[in-house]
């Protein structure tokens, strides 16, 4: 058995060649191929949000207000200022609701200033964010009766 030298696939010669091939066949299919390729970047784009938007659950629409590291929290404060508003509107508990809206606030509050922080500090208050809305919808739920 003799050992056979390998040559590598990429060389200068064969990488020169496809250039050469390239700058003869490119712009004859480029107009064809161009439309295909913006359709599949917008497709790749609108399952991109659509992935983000489900796990932000906010609807696709809303998507833009949600940005930045704290998006998550953000919307979660959201969906809580929602069901407040909703509490509000039927007169109930409204002590409970100022208290929380009040709550809310601040911890928008904090989660746009860790958005400057440097990355320990961010996620330590990410977390305080996320802990104490946590128990806020303990406390909504038990007030609807959940």
């Amino acid at each position: 058995m003799s050992a056979t030298k390998r040559t590598p696939r990429i060389n200068p010669r064969s990488a020169k060649n496809a250039v050469a091939v390239a700058k003869v066949i490119g712009p004859a299919i480029a107009p064809i191929l161009i439309p295909f390729a913006v359709k599949a970047a917008a497709t790749l784009r609108n399952l991109k949000d659509n992935r983000r938007a489900h796990k932000l659950g906010v609807p696709i629409t809303d998507l833009a207000k949600y940005t930045g590291r704290g998006a998550v929290l953000h919307a979660r404060i959201a969906g809580l200022s929602e069901v407040l508003q909703e509490l509000a509107d039927r007169g109930k508990d409204e002590h409970f609701v100022t208290e929380t809206s009040d709550t809310l606030a601040k911890l928008t509050s904090a989660v746009r200033a860790a958005e400057r922080m440097p990355p320990a500090k961010r996620r330590t208050v990410h977390k305080a964010v996320a802990v104490e809305l946590d128990q806020m919808e303990q406390r909504l739920l038990h007030k609807l009766g959940i």
